[in-house]
């Protein structure tokens, strides 16, 4: 676009937004588009800009060169969204470049109509394709009996389940995919600390382990009780300092002014 397209475009911005166009102007706007041709297109870019309602409603709309050319480029990748190169047998890398960017720039100026119809896959596979498959142990067309429903139903609660995060913690009910929890709880955590290893009773669970007797219960009970008690048992640390006895307060005393005695 030389200075007097760039003129010409600037009229046409002016019957929509009443700029008064300038040598300057044009030179600035030749120098923005040196790339971009005066054609329909580069108009419809105005058009479609001022057609476009801004996003603070109270702003005013005033084009500029970069709105003009991304503006154009959309208008003409539209007409290609459809478009398919079909080659020719035998033809070169230069004859493939060649017919391909002359059908580009063909239908994207609009001088050959747009396709309309999206290419699809149309079909089913060939037969050869099946047999193929087929032979490697594949059976595409084998028909699933209701019977074997279940079967496949299992296995995919098994893979569900694996690990002992794949269920439900018995000791601290920890949702599945989540760690199991210490008990009590903290402003942090207010549903306890997560532990690093699962509970014993998830871990059996999740190795189809059966359920404790009562020996094995009292003895964990038992274990669990020991290592409170030795928890409990510790020697202060050396940093910590013991709480001051609570100073004890005496009742009032009523003491009466010698010279009120009767």
């Amino acid at each position: 676009m030389n200075e007097y397209e760039a003129a010409d475009l600037l009229g046409h911005c002016a019957a929509f937004d009443n700029r008064k166009p300038s040598i300057a102007a044009r030179m600035a706007w030749a120098s923005a588009l040196h790339d971009v041709p005066l054609d329909d297109d580069a108009k419809a870019a105005v058009a479609v800009y001022y057609s476009t309602p801004p996003q603070d409603p109270e702003a005013k709309l005033w084009i500029l060169p970069h709105h003009v050319r991304t503006l154009r480029s959309k208008i003409r990748s539209k007409r290609l969204e459809n478009f398919q190169y079909e080659p020719i047998a035998g033809e070169t890398t230069a004859e493939y470049l060649s017919r391909y960017r002359g059908q580009v720039r063909a239908i994207a100026s609009g001088r050959y109509p747009t396709p309309t119809d999206r290419l699809a896959l149309e079909g089913a596979p060939s037969r050869q394709f099946m047999q193929e498959l087929e032979a490697h142990g594949w059976q595409g067309t084998r028909i699933v009996d209701d019977d074997e429903r279940p079967v496949e139903a299992e296995l995919i609660d098994e893979v569900r389940r694996s690990g002992p995060l794949g269920l439900v913690c018995p000791t601290c009910q920890a949702a599945i995919g989540r760690p199991c929890k210490t008990p009590g709880g903290s402003e942090k955590q207010p549903m306890g600390k997560p532990r690093l290893k699962p509970h014993t009773a998830r871990l059996r669970a999740a190795s189809g382990s059966s359920s404790q007797t009562p020996e094995q219960r009292a003895a964990e009970e038992q274990r669990i009780r020991d290592m409170s008690a030795r928890h409990l048992a510790r020697p202060p640390e050396p940093n910590h300092t013991p709480q001051a006895a609570e100073p004890e307060i005496h009742d009032i005393e009523i003491v009466e002014p010698e010279g009120d005695a009767a």
